[in-house]
Order: structure tokens, then C-alpha cells, then sequence
């Protein structure tokens, strides 16, 4: 049995279709569960309940994090260290693995590439949680009470990937006929992790002994583009003359006055202004799995926000 605790996200989602290759006993948990496989066992529970998440992981040999709370600091502050207590301590008492899903928020900015040794250094209040719940998951590791992985991923893109800034400025509105917007700088470099590879490499690295107690950074393109590159590729793949416009900093804070998010974003805009590079070349090495290109990826994605049309 194989559960993913915070089912239904887009992560969640992928993940379900991948760990078929393992397993057909999987177990999704969250609020509100739909089967993504035929057999799938749904299992309601609200991840704050540590009753509930101790019930949710009876019986399960490894379990996956991919949970995610409203993009919001307050909320972070007070939520994510109580949700991941009640996973650690279900885990403990169900001798269950478990892989984290997590990105590179506790890094805060690094100078050259982001890899797995890359030390933890926040400068913004949402990386200031990542760094504390990952450090609890790691101190225990370290105690030798659990088994986990801590499986970082870049800035996602991909089909259904809608949460993300570079999915409705520059995706979404290109969909639309409209011009994409680039956050900051259209000339830094910006890595990007696309879903599809994301899950497949968790399901893989969930499912490989020796992979456990480390810190893994799931495949990604290490061709990083700028975000003028990026758009232009999107924009081509969509058939479009390409163009856009720059948002500056000043207006994401104008923004976030109307558009809680862009507020929330105005913290993390370091990984916009300077040049954000992820090297996965551990995992690549490892498993023999490169990334999907950039160009590739884009247009998968682009084909399927086509056929929802």
C-alpha cells in the first residue's frame, strides 16, 4: 500500500498515474478524494487531525507528502509545522516511509546553481517554514526514527499545473490571445521542473531503498532559459507573434492591494530578479532519467490547454 497524503493537486494527481508501475494499492487522502486510477482507495481526512492521519496511514508501507496549504504566510506559519508533526508521528507509529515533496523556498537566494547541498538559508517568511518542517522531518531521520526523503523540485510547468505565476501570465494568457507578462527581469535565468518528470521521479525515488535519507532535486531541463526564452518558446508553440510586458516590482505590489496572491508573491520575487538555477544532475545520475526538455514540455502543455478548448 503506497498513500499520497494531500491528493488531487496537480503533484498529487501525476503522482497517482506513476506509482502504477509499483503498486495497484493506492490510497489517496485528502478533503475531498477522486479516484485517478481504476482501483484507487479514497480516504477522507483533513491532514490537521492527527487522529485522522494516523487512520489514513494504517497499513501503508510508504506515504508521500504532496499536501499544500492556501499560499499564504499567516496560514503557513500556523499550519504547516502542525501538518507535518501529524504526518512524522503517523509514520513513526505505522512504520511508514515517507517521501516529502517539497521545493527551494528554504534555500532562499543562492549564488550559481541550487543542488542538494545547497545549505538552508531563508529569506523570506514562507522559506522560513519550509526550512523548520524540513529540518524537524531531517532531525528525525538523523534520530534514526523514520525513513524519508526530502524530494525538491524547481518552479513547476506543465498540463493542469495552474497554480503557478508562469501557467496564468504567460500559458494561460497566451491561450487567450493575450499578451504573456514576465515577473521582475525577462533576462534572468529561471529553472523549471515539469510536472510529468516531477512525479515520475517521486513515485521513483518513494520506491528505491537506497534512496532514503537524503535530499533529492527531481529532474529538471538544466538548459535554463531567461523569461523572455521561455515565452517565446510558449508563444511559438501557440502559433503566436510573440511580445510582452514586464511587470515590475512596484506594480506586483500595487497588485497584491487587489489580488491576494500577487501580494503573497511579493516576498518571493528574489527567485525573479536574480537568476534561479536547479541542478538535479544527482537524480539524473542515479537513475538515468534526464529531464524533458523545455521545448518539449512546453509544448505537451500547450497541446493539452488546446484540447480543454
Amino acid at each position: 500500500m503506497q498513500t499520497i497524503l494531500g491528493a488531487g493537486g496537480v503533484i498529487g494527481n501525476e503522482l497517482a498515474k506513476s506509482l502504477m508501475i509499483y503498486t495497484d494499492q493506492i490510497r489517496l487522502v485528502s478533503r475531498n478524494p477522486k479516484a485517478i486510477n481504476k482501483n484507487d482507495e479514497l480516504f477522507a481526512a483533513d491532514l490537521l487531525d492527527p487522529k485522522a492521519v494516523q487512520a489514513a496511514l494504517k497499513g501503508s508501507n510508504i506515504a508521500y507528502l504532496t499536501a499544500g496549504l492556501p499560499y499564504s504566510s499567516k496560514i503557513w506559519q500556523e499550519k504547516w509545522p502542525i501538518l507535518m508533526r501529524n504526518v512524522i508521528d503517523a509514520c513513526k507509529a505505522n512504520e511508514t516511509r515517507l517521501v516529502f515533496f517539497s521545493n527551494v523556498y528554504a534555500l532562499g537566494k543562492v549564488e550559481g546553481w541550487m543542488s542538494e547541498e545547497s545549505p538552508m538559508n531563508p529569506c523570506s517568511k514562507k522559506g522560513e517554514v519550509r526550512a523548520k518542517i524540513e529540518q524537524m522531518l531531517l532531525d528525525e531521520v538523523q534520530n534514526g526514527n523514520i525513513q524519508a526523503i526530502i524530494a525538491r523540485a524547481a518552479d513547476f510547468y506543465g498540463p493542469d499545473a495552474n497554480l503557478g505565476f508562469v501557467d496564468f501570465m504567460v500559458f494561460q494568457n497566451l491561450a487567450k490571445g493575450k499578451t504573456p507578462q514576465i515577473l521582475v527581469n525577462a533576462n534572468t535565468k529561471h529553472s523549471y521542473t515539469f510536472t510529468p518528470d516531477a512525479a515520475r521521479a517521486t513515485a521513483a525515488l518513494g520506491n528505491t531503498t537506497d534512496a532514503y535519507n537524503q535530499i533529492w532535486n527531481l529532474p529538471t531541463d538544466p538548459d535554463a532559459l531567461s523569461g523572455k526564452d521561455f515565452a517565446e518558446l510558449v508563444a511559438q508553440a501557440f502559433g503566436a507573434k510573440f511580445k510582452y510586458t514586464l511587470v515590475p516590482k512596484w506594480m506586483t505590489r500595487i497588485l497584491g492591494l487587489f489580488i491576494p496572491e500577487m501580494g503573497e508573491a511579493v516576498e518571493m520575487l528574489y527567485q525573479n530578479q536574480y537568476d534561479y538555477l536547479f541542478d538535479s544532475s544527482k537524480y539524473v545520475r542515479h537513475f538515468k532519467h534526464p529531464a524533458t526538455t523545455y521545448r518539449e514540455g512546453i509544448q505537451e502543455t500547450v497541446a493539452h490547454l488546446q484540447q480543454q478548448k
